[in-house]
């Protein structure tokens, strides 16, 4: 026994489908604002990383990424003296 499932209405930028129909999510306000997710010691220090080389305009190529993974894994101060040496001068 096979079935076919309903066609769902598209809704347009106006909110109405090509029937006419109000779409029922139109007027809905989001319910409020999505708390950020915590970033973990080695992403945050993943992503500094990241943007100095770019700042600095070194953007990392996807061979460098393996690097930059076992840089972040090193402790805070490490990282910080690793951005300041990539920044200076700039």
């Amino acid at each position: 026994m096979s079935y076919e499932a309903a066609p769902q209405e598209q809704f347009g930028r106006d909110g109405l489908s090509p029937l006419g129909t109000a779409d029922p999510q139109a007027g809905r306000q989001p319910s409020g604002p999505r708390p950020a997710p915590s970033l973990k010691p080695w992403d945050r220090r993943r992503l500094d990383l990241h943007a100095a080389l770019t700042a600095v305009g070194v953007p990392p190529l996807p061979g460098d990424m393996a690097a930059i993974r076992t840089l972040s894994a090193l402790d805070d101060t490490v990282n910080a003296a690793l951005v300041r040496w990539i920044t200076a001068g700039h």
